[in-house]
């Protein structure tokens, strides 16, 4: 009996070729979806009529339609077929606020860089870490590493903590065992836990050199319309402008321009902010 033998180019050109093959027809429903989308954009529009102008069969169009509802980017109504889904929206918003609270804060950050000479920072949750969105520089000679679209860990950071202030303790304890395992400036976590429960009773947050040496910095968050922390401000300086006394007199500065940035996001005091979920 003839035995089959295996060619290890062959069978490594075969296996090419089927990777292509699947990218391709994924790429090929990822522009499918979005065609979708766009047809979608004028309002209901039945299975029959979206399979039209798609120019596919009933059957395809059906099954690529019901995994964009099971997304949440479309929803169907009876009778009256397909219309974009609750996920856009959310996608939609998420992006504005994004856009908007850079644009919203840049005055609010150049007037306190200004009255301050320090560096000011604008930045937001990814993940969990703190995405810096913006950068202010100061007027002294201070060298400060952070660039616009650095991440930095939250546990460590002035602006980092800052946006856990709603945060769980059991949330904060996970977050700060990761970054300390990751190689952050080492503190015992019940003088960090301290610290934190202070800084939400002030509604700021410090950064005592832990993030950078001899570099401080005084946070405070950012809220929308419905309280929500969506970002965060922080003032940062050499040690040796940012004594004790100093960093208190500027919690005011920072904690005001935070809240002005705020109000125009649609804040006002007194909205109780939302609960955050556990995250883990």
């Amino acid at each position: 009996m003839r035995q089959k033998t295996s060619n290890p180019e062959s069978d490594g050109s075969e296996i090419l070729g089927r990777e292509e093959k699947s990218k391709a027809g994924g790429s090929q429903t990822l522009h499918r979806g979005l065609d979708l989308l766009d047809q979608v954009i004028d309002g209901p529009i039945k299975l029959a009529d979206l399979s039209e102008r798609m120019g596919l069969t009933r059957s395809t169009t059906h099954r690529l339609a019901n995994a964009m509802v099971d997304r949440g980017f479309l929803t169907f109504l009876p009778r009256e077929g397909y219309q974009l889904g609750p996920k856009l929206l959310q996608l939609g918003f998420l992006a504005q606020s994004q856009t908007d609270v850079v644009q919203i804060a840049r005055p609010h950050l150049e007037t306190l860089a200004a009255a301050s000479e320090d560096v000011v920072h604008l930045g937001r949750l990814d993940g969990e870490q703190a995405l810096y969105l913006d950068k202010i520089p100061g007027r002294r000679r201070v060298e400060i590493s952070s660039r616009i679209g650095d991440r930095h860990p939250l546990t460590s950071t002035g602006l980092g903590k800052a946006l856990l202030i709603d945060d769980s303790e059991a949330t904060w304890r996970r977050l700060f065992e990761e970054d300390q395992a990751a190689g952050t400036h080492p503190v015992d976590y019940a003088i960090w836990l301290e610290r934190m429960r202070g800084y939400v009773a002030a509604g700021r947050s410090f950064d005592l050199e832990e993030n950078e040496d001899q570099i401080r910095c005084v946070a405070a968050p950012i809220r929308d319309a419905s309280g929500a922390i969506v970002a965060a401000i922080s003032l940062s300086s050499a040690a040796q402008y940012m004594d004790d006394d100093r960093m208190a007199s500027l919690s005011d500065d920072v904690r005001a321009a935070a809240q002005r940035v705020s109000a125009d996001l649609g804040w006002t005091p007194g909205v109780k902010p939302p609960r955050r979920p556990l995250r883990r």
